[in-house]
C-alpha cells in the first residue's frame, strides 16, 4: 500500500490542510534522503522523511499508512518522531527568545518603558561591558 505525500502529511496532522502540505512540498520543505519530495510522490511503510518548519527540521518515520485525517491520539501509531536532539534544543531556544519579559495582555510599552528599554540596550551599556571585560582580564593575569 502507498499514500501520497501531501495526503499523508495532512492525515498525520503535520500540516493543517492538504493544500498547505502540497505547497510545503513544492517549496522544498519536505525531503527524503536529501531529495525534495513532490506532493504526488508516495510514502511506503518504513520511509524516513524530514519536514522543515521555520528554523527547525523535524524528522519522522512512517509506521503505518492512512489517507484519512486521524485524531491526535492515534498519530503515534502511524508516525514516529525521530527528530535530532539538536533540533529540539533549537526549538526550546526559540521559545525562550519569544518571551520578551512583558506579561501577555499588558498592551504596548509606555514612553517610560520605552526609555528604560533604550537605556538598557544603549551603546553606553555595551561600552561599560567592555570595561568590565578588561577588568576581568587584568584580574586573571
Amino acid at each position: 500500500m502507498e499514500t501520497r505525500v501531501d495526503k499523508y502529511l495532512f492525515a498525520m496532522r503535520i500540516y493543517k490542510t492538504r493544500s498547505i502540505a502540497a505547497d510545503a512540498c513544492k517549496k522544498g520543505r519536505v525531503t527524503m534522503h536529501g531529495v525534495e519530495l513532490k506532493p504526488s510522490r508516495t510514502f511506503h511503510v518504513g520511509d524516513k522523511f524530514s519536514v522543515r518548519k521555520g528554523l527547525i527540521t523535524y524528522s519522522y518515520e512512517v509506521l503505518q499508512l492512512s489517507e484519512n485525517r486521524l485524531g491526535a491520539k492515534l498519530v503515534p501509531d502511524y508516525l514516529r518522531d525521530i527528530t535530532a536532539k539538536d533540533q529540539l534544543e533549537l526549538l526550546e531556544l526559540a521559545k525562550l527568545a519569544g518571551q520578551s519579559g512583558r506579561d501577555r495582555g499588558t498592551g504596548r510599552p509606555t514612553k517610560k518603558d520605552r526609555r528604560e528599554i533604550e537605556q538598557f540596550i544603549s551603546d553606553d551599556w555595551y561600552d561599560n561591558m567592555d570595561d568590565y571585560d578588561a577588568e576581568l582580564d587584568n584580574i586573571d593575569e
